[in-house]
């Protein structure tokens, strides 16, 4: 078992900066591949970004060059770096880790960029 807690989120303004973590726990030497999500009110939730165990990184077309994501070398914490903020990115983010158990969420922490 794989269990995530998101926390970092909150108000920013358009143009502003926030950084989210994900803490990993449990069975965290299987996993492959980490994402982080996103769920606007009314919509489906979609993929933002995500970095494998071999570093390859991968990102929304909506986010590239402003959000980076990145770990630390035993997948204890995975982050998202999100710079030029805009309101179309207000959401609550969700961290998504897959072994070889399949998928585990975490609760999610919301986002919400306006004046």
């Amino acid at each position: 078992q794989v269990q995530l807690v998101e926390s970092g989120g909150g108000l920013v303004q358009p143009g502003g900066s926030l950084r989210l973590s994900c803490a990993v726990s449990g069975t965290i030497f299987s996993i492959y591949v980490v994402g982080w999500y996103r769920q606007a009110p009314g919509k489906q939730r979609e993929l933002v970004a995500t970095i494998t165990s071999g570093g390859t990184t991968t990102y929304a077309d909506s986010v590239k060059g402003r959000f980076t994501i990145s770990r630390d070398t035993v997948w204890s914490t995975v982050y998202l770096q999100m710079n030029r903020m805009e309101p179309e990115d207000t959401a609550v983010y969700y961290c998504n880790a897959q072994n070889i158990n399949g998928p585990s969420w975490g609760q999610g922490t919301q986002v919400t960029v306006s004046a």
